[in-house]
């Protein structure tokens, strides 16, 4: 059975994971205005461009394995069949609601409110999960960090121009933060017994997603139209590859280890680096909101993170407890 990260391994799998994810809309603008392609059709070449890196991944590190093991073959230890596929199918519709409902939001309401509403009320969904689930607790400094996680988030995206609101679409973005939310918490809930394989369960996941949305994409239009199909098909395999196959490997790994409401704060740093390339690649103005927010948001993750890597040093010395963080 793989070994879990480390504490401080997770939190680093964890923000690369984020910044990772923070590209990918800026793919998907370009990729909607280079072709007529919509969210659920991206949706699902991003999970089947996902399934195959991985299957390719998974056949190279067994026979890797194979090798290493010589004539007497590998042995390891089987996660349980019914745990197995809790995880799989738990994930795959997980995603399938975050990514697609996420999508559909930002098509109802914009991108700014969409993302505000998703990322804001993931933490507060998780936390709550996880104090009802696995008895979880912030303490006093966690629960300021995440308020203050979630007012730069507020600053950065609520303090730009040209936000609207729509109803339909909040409502949207919550279903969405409800999928974000789910897989976080179950990532966390079946850690605690180990952990699985973090990259058959993320191919098998995308496996999932790729059933679910193919009859929603072929409604919608499964192929692109475009005069510039090398470049949509070069933006596609970037998002399969970067903010899909790496980051969610990188995340599952890392959410099996760290608290689900650090988790939830963490993976906040997509938004800022969603941030940095508008500004740096796509030539949006930065303003006084945007470095204010992202600098609160900033800081409120480096206190969290701080605060999870003592409080894992503390539970393997058994002075606290690593569910609590209390001593």
């Amino acid at each position: 059975m793989p070994v879990p990260a480390s504490v401080g391994r997770s939190l680093l799998y964890l923000a690369i994971a984020g910044i990772a994810w923070g590209t990918a809309g800026a793919a998907a603008s370009l990729v909607f205005g280079a072709s007529d392609l919509g969210p659920l059709s991206l949706s699902f070449w991003r999970c089947l461009g996902g399934l195959l890196l991985l299957f390719g991944a998974l056949a190279l590190r067994a026979r890797r394995a194979r090798s290493a093991a010589g004539p007497a073959g590998l042995v390891r230890a089987a996660e349980p069949r019914r745990r197995r596929l809790t995880r799989i199918l738990g994930t795959g519709i997980g995603l399938t609601v975050f990514q697609s409902a996420y999508f559909a939001a930002v098509q109802a309401t914009g991108l700014a409110v969409a993302t505000v509403v998703t990322l804001g009320a993931g933490p507060v969904l998780i936390a709550v999960g996880a104090r009802l689930t696995m008895g979880e607790r912030l303490g006093r400094g966690g629960v300021v960090a995440v308020a203050g996680a979630l007012a730069g988030l507020a600053v950065l995206v609520l303090g730009g121009e040209g936000g609207t609101v729509r109803p339909a679409g909040v409502l949207i973005a919550l279903l969405s933060a409800s999928g974000y939310a789910a897989i976080t918490l179950l990532a966390r809930w079946l850690g605690r017994g180990g952990g699985g394989d973090s990259l058959a369960t993320t191919a098998w996941a995308f496996g999932v997603g790729a059933v679910c949305l193919l009859p929603m994409a072929l409604a919608e239009g499964l192929l692109p139209h475009t005069e510039n199909l090398v470049r949509v098909i070069a933006l596609l395999v970037y998002v399969a590859a970067v903010p899909t196959a790496v980051a969610y490997v990188l995340y599952f790994a890392g959410a099996a280890v760290v608290r689900a409401a650090t988790v939830s704060v963490i993976m906040l740093l997509e938004p800022v680096g969603a941030a940095v390339i508008a500004v740096t690649l796509l030539g949006e103005r930065l303003t006084a909101a945007t470095v204010t927010g992202t600098l609160v948001l900033l800081s409120a993750v480096t206190a969290l993170a701080f605060a999870e890597t003592r409080t894992g040093r503390s539970a393997r010395e058994g002075r606290v407890s690593p569910v609590t963080g209390r001593e």
